[in-house]
């Protein structure tokens, strides 16, 4: 019976992360495959690429919504939730909020509050997700597939939880992913009648557009846990094993400059060089021309000086930026 139970509130959790609180203990840590199966779900879908077929519609669509929900990850989520590294109106914070939730990377309060304790204790044993205490896969996928980080550390984002929309943002989640699947599933079906030279339909737009999309964007997002704690140059020698990696800059909208981020964090630029392309960075700058954001936190003289001084060679430990 008891088992039963905790079956019935992980599919409550679903639905509602703040319905019941996560389990606590020894088990906690352990994969809960029951209350992951939509994200196993998620994977196996893209399997139904053979059923469905492709077009260039379709990946043309899949990559659009793959770079614009990274945008919402990069640049809300990360710098201005997690980081407080620019400013915007409280309409547009929602509205991010919202895109960073169809990525299917829980709510923001969830992301924000997590993240800020992996800085605070970056590649330590409260690390929730670091590769040098944990390894690869947990760094990876594990830490958030048990119950042990399943709750939002509301404790940590208290500037944020005074927002009622993006408390509600955070306890259903599943709204904006299921809203962009439904949506993604009409609109193909209204394409295949209106506009059949695009030789796309429902089907075919809901696998590319949402089930592959997603799944690429996921494995993006986490390759900063796992891989730029590993692989790359280290040009700061702060505490923790942060890397800078070019190619996890290209897929991530910038994000692979994590050493220089983890140097500091505050900046609402990650690629502290000119050639570090950082393409979260330049977008925030056309958003601030257009008056949507402002007071983009810059990176401070003497850290840029630093950079150039150092050319990735290995010096004393860093007083790191909150």
């Amino acid at each position: 019976m008891a088992k039963l139970n905790n079956l019935l509130k992980d599919m409550l959790r679903w639905i509602d992360a703040g319905a019941t609180p996560a389990p606590r203990g020894a088990d906690a840590e352990k994969f809960n495959w029951f209350r992951c199966l939509p994200f196993i779900g998620l994977h196996l879908a893209c399997l139904a690429v053979f059923w469905v077929g492709w077009s260039w519609f379709a990946v043309a669509v899949c990559l659009a919504f793959y770079a614009i929900r990274m945008f919402a990850i990069t640049a809300f989520y990360h710098r201005y939730f997690s980081h407080k590294s620019f400013k915007t109106s409280r309409p547009m914070q929602f509205v991010f909020a919202l895109m960073g939730c169809a990525a299917v990377q829980r709510g923001p309060l969830w992301w924000a509050g997590h993240h800020r304790v992996h800085h605070q204790h970056s590649d330590s044993e409260k690390d929730v997700h670091s590769p040098k205490m944990r390894g690869f896969w947990w760094s990876h996928v594990g830490w958030f597939t048990c119950d042990a980080n399943f709750a939002a550390r509301h404790e940590r984002v208290r500037d944020l939880c005074k927002f009622p929309e993006l408390r509600f943002l955070d306890r259903y989640d599943i709204l904006a992913p299921v809203l962009s699947a439904v949506t993604l599933f009409f609109g193909g079906g209204m394409l295949a009648r209106w506009a059949p030279e695009l030789n796309t339909n429902g089907p075919q737009l809901l696998v590319w557009g949402f089930f592959i999309s997603t799944v690429l964007l996921f494995h993006a997002t986490a390759s900063i846990n796992s891989l730029a704690h590993k692989y790359g140059r280290r040009r700061f020698a702060v505490n923790d094993e942060s890397r800078n990696n070019f190619w996890l800059a290209l897929i991530t909208l910038g994000e692979g400059w994590h050493n220089n981020h983890h140097r500091w964090p505050a900046s609402a630029r990650q690629g502290f060089m000119w050639w570090e392309v950082d393409l979260t960075y330049y977008t925030l700058r056309v958003m601030k021309l257009l008056g949507l954001i402002w007071d983009l936190k810059p990176v401070p003289a003497r850290v840029k000086q630093e950079a150039r001084d150092r050319r990735g060679a290995r010096q004393p430990r860093l007083k790191r930026a909150v």
